[in-house]
């Protein structure tokens, strides 16, 4: 389960946006916007939809709250580098928890980004910090006196869990579906006279896939290009692989498709026909053709990647506050 937050800051903190939104398993359930008309916290999963009034309202509140809590911490950092706080400013936080087979706790992470460029992150023991920047490393100093991973570390294992459990419970059809990807494999020519040949996988669910290329059998990892897998905007994912390939040579190509919504592995070959193409082993219909519309990508947030992939979620918020320094301790 994974929630982000984002404040992006301008006109000397005058104006803001402000966006929070929950996904459970790469599916949005629940999500926030300051710059609607009437911001309120919103479900976006079906499940959802059986929460009562007064949780969207305590939720809507607790929004609020957190947009003047993360203005304060940016506040205090501008104020650590003697910063003008006019320009634009972010503060993005991501937090959260996973979950084994058998209900397991699968690790916890917390982790904020100060404009972009200070940022402190729980490590996996859940007991230190890994800070970067002087305003961070403050942070970690005053985070360590309070005693703030042990704090976080009990959230993590206890109401994160029981929160992430409740929503794979609640939306197991949603969640615990398998839609196995429609393939293709495209043809193009260009200018130059380079053949590229295209691996198309669409529509499927979870967002977990492999798409590889082989010439002869041997793989083709290093000369394929591959881009991350994208959302689609209708609750499935869509990715696709491309390599260069000889005029002629094709039929030399086989890409190979993984993924566990398929009884077995796919491999397809580029049909040089205008029929649609046709995987080798087994048959698979409702393929599609052509050059395919990438779905809007999520771009709620600026998020960095660092030394890893970090994934989270949560519920509840206390704040923790430093008189001295201004810079707060947030668990949502």
């Amino acid at each position: 389960m994974l929630f982000f937050q984002t404040l992006l800051t301008w006109d000397g903190f005058v104006e803001y946006q402000y966006t929070y939104l929950g996904y459970v398993d790469d599916t949005l359930f629940m999500g926030y916007n300051s710059r609607t008309d009437k911001p309120r916290m919103k479900p976006h999963a079906p499940w959802m939809h059986q929460e009562t009034p007064q949780f969207w309202e305590y939720e809507t509140q607790r929004a609020l709250n957190l947009t003047k809590q993360l203005t304060e911490e940016l506040k205090a950092v501008l104020h650590i580098y003697n910063q003008s706080k006019t320009g634009y400013h972010t503060v993005q936080m991501i937090h959260g928890c996973t979950v084994l087979p058998g209900g397991y706790f699968g690790g916890g992470y917390y982790e904020v980004i100060y404009d972009g460029r200070d940022y402190i992150a729980l490590n996996e023991d859940l007991s230190t910090w890994t800070a970067v920047g002087m305003a961070a490393k403050i942070i970690r100093y005053q985070w360590k006196i309070l005693g703030t991973a042990e704090l976080v570390k009990t959230y993590l294992e206890n109401s994160c869990m029981y929160d992430l459990q409740k929503h794979l419970e609640n939306g197991k059809e949603i969640l615990l579906r398998t839609d196995p990807p429609l393939t293709d494999v495209t043809h193009k020519v260009s200018t130059d006279g380079n053949t590229t040949l295209r691996c198309w996988a669409l529509n499927f669910y979870p967002a977990e896939i492999t798409l590889t290329w082989q010439t002869d059998g041997n793989n083709l990892t290093q000369d394929m290009e591959v881009i991350e897998t994208r959302p689609s905007g209708n609750g499935t994912f869509q990715k696709w692989a491309a390599v260069v390939v000889p005029p002629g040579e094709e039929q030399r190509y086989t890409c190979h498709v993984h993924h566990e919504g398929l009884p077995e592995p796919l491999t397809l070959r580029w049909v040089p026909s205008s029929e649609p193409s046709v995987p080798i082993m087994p048959v698979v219909t409702g393929l599609v053709l052509g050059a395919v519309l990438m779905g809007a990508m999520v771009t709620f947030l600026i998020w960095k990647r660092r030394n890893k992939d970090k994934k989270g979620a949560g519920s509840e918020a206390t704040s923790l506050s430093d008189s001295n320094r201004g810079l707060s301790f947030i668990v949502l």
